[in-house]
């Protein structure tokens, strides 16, 4: 009795896994939205991602080509993303996108800002002028008094904008 297609006894066996055609796809299709992300890139983010030659220039093609060649293209996209390391990439694609989230908590904080500032009055003007000392002292009381004024009396929040504004400007261009 022959043992034609089995292996020895003595010889480990290896571990089978199986990958259904469905997750197949679904690994496709996400290569896929990351290479339609890339393709939706400016140039000048995406410069700051690490891509070898090929890749770039599959990418700008993509940027070019318009409805079925499109298409088309960020299949092919997908297919090369198989063969390379994506860890890179995604790392760069993230801290692109976080700079939209990090740019929001900066005025959301600029925001409470203004709120301290409107309720605390010259306590709050002095901890900004500790900040920036080429902040205008006048115009920012007048700010504030305009704002509490306009709160007591419900009109449009016009001052309650300009400080905002005006913070943004000393804040941000730092």
């Amino acid at each position: 009795m022959s043992r034609k297609n089995q292996k020895a006894p003595w010889e480990p066996e290896e571990e089978i896994i199986w990958v259904s055609k469905s997750e197949m796809k679904r690994d496709m299709e996400a290569l896929q939205k990351l290479g339609e992300e890339l393709a939706n890139l400016t140039p000048n983010a995406l410069a700051k991602v690490p891509l070898d030659e090929d890749m770039l220039s599959a990418i700008k093609d993509a940027q070019r080509f318009k409805n079925e060649a499109r298409r088309r293209q960020l299949q092919y996209i997908g297919k090369q993303m198989r063969s390379i390391d994506l860890e890179p990439i995604q790392t760069a694609l993230d801290k692109l996108n976080n700079k939209h989230s990090q740019t929001t908590v900066e005025l959301k904080k600029l925001e409470q800002k203004r709120d301290k500032l409107i309720t605390n009055g010259d306590s709050m003007i002095n901890a900004i002028l500790v900040d920036h000392p080429d902040a205008d002292r006048q115009r920012l009381r007048q700010l504030v008094r305009q704002a509490n004024k306009e709160k007591a009396q419900e009109k449009p929040a016009k001052a309650y904008r300009e400080i905002f504004q005006y913070l943004k400007e000393l804040y941000m261009s730092n």
